[in-house]
């Protein structure tokens, strides 16, 4: 029986050229084609959007919803809103979308009001989509804010370094956020295309590492994979990671002290971001307050060998 290669979850054989596995935030560089409408996994896209965007898209979308209402009132005539001016069309329209809002997050000034069966129906109709509406954007939210989350920082570039009496990949991470990571955990994986007999094919290799575990991330943890004769970077060449489409994986598991929660990272390094004979400075000093003081902007920071 022929040995089964190891395949980590991202498929052993392909076709074609991908810019890399794992994109610089973290995600999967993977995009989803002819899926049903109800596997889209709502719910999960705005849990995992950004702030800014979260903040900019969730009001978009109330906003067309009130104008579908308001666009709903306005064809059925504006004399069915008791109250509403409409010396002309644009005021006409402006009452019916203002009148919407207030249906719609239950406000209510009650200077407009529907006074036909039509009316009352549509603004029942919109009074229940707003308090659904309500419900669920109170409930991401919530999520947003009750999820756990590492904010892990990364060095842009890994490096190889002099290490002891040889070399050693490193890149550095450090905690965004004042609260406490405990007992981190670090896996790398390399991963490399070959072409065997006319097909291209991945393969992974885990990089052992010089600790694999610390119980803390107050300031910088660098993380070294030593350079030795058991390790699939020994005799390789900046070209030769090129060559192979090299790109390495690096999984972050921690416990976040303050949600009492496992928390995960990722990141991967393609071999267009290694820097050869190059060695971090320091991002940490002791301040004149006798603090540890850590320059988050600094992680990066390398200096040719």
């Amino acid at each position: 029986m022929a040995k089964i290669a190891f395949d980590p979850g991202i498929t052993e054989r392909f076709s074609g050229q991908i810019r890399r596995i794992i994109n610089e935030d973290g995600s999967f560089n993977v995009r989803r084609v002819g899926g049903r409408l109800r596997d889209a996994g709502y719910f999960l896209y705005f849990m995992n959007l950004s702030w800014p965007a979260f903040l900019v898209q969730v009001p978009l979308i109330y906003l067309g919803i009130e104008l579908l209402f308001a666009v709903a009132y306005y064809l059925i005539g504006v004399e069915n809103l008791q109250g509403a001016p409409r010396n002309s069309a644009m005021q006409g329209f402006t009452s019916a979308f203002f009148f919407s809002i207030q249906t719609f997050t239950t406000v209510g000034y009650g200077h407009i009001s529907p006074n036909s069966f039509l009316a009352s129906s549509i603004a029942a109709v919109e009074a229940m989509s707003g308090i659904l509406s309500l419900a669920v954007a109170t409930g991401l939210i919530f999520a947003r804010f009750s999820r756990p989350s590492a904010s892990l920082a990364f060095s842009e570039n890994a490096v190889i370094a002099p290490f002891q009496d040889g070399q050693a990949l490193m890149f550095r991470l450090a905690n965004r956020r004042p609260n406490v990571l405990l007992e981190l955990e670090a896996r790398i994986l390399m991963m490399t295309v070959e072409n065997v007999d006319g097909e291209l094919k991945r393969r992974y290799a885990p990089l052992s590492l010089e600790r694999p575990k610390v119980y803390f991330l107050p300031l910088v943890w660098t993380v070294v994979h030593p350079i030795n004769e058991d390790s699939p970077l020994w005799g390789r060449t900046a070209d030769d990671l090129q060559r192979l489409q090299t790109e390495f994986m690096v999984l972050i598991k921690a416990f976040d002290d303050t949600f009492s929660q496992t928390v995960h990272a990722r990141r991967s390094y393609v071999a267009g971001e290694l820097k050869w004979n190059a060695r971090f400075v320091p991002t940490f000093k002791a301040a004149s307050e006798g603090e540890m003081e850590l320059d988050l902007a600094r992680l990066n920071e390398h200096v040719e060998m």
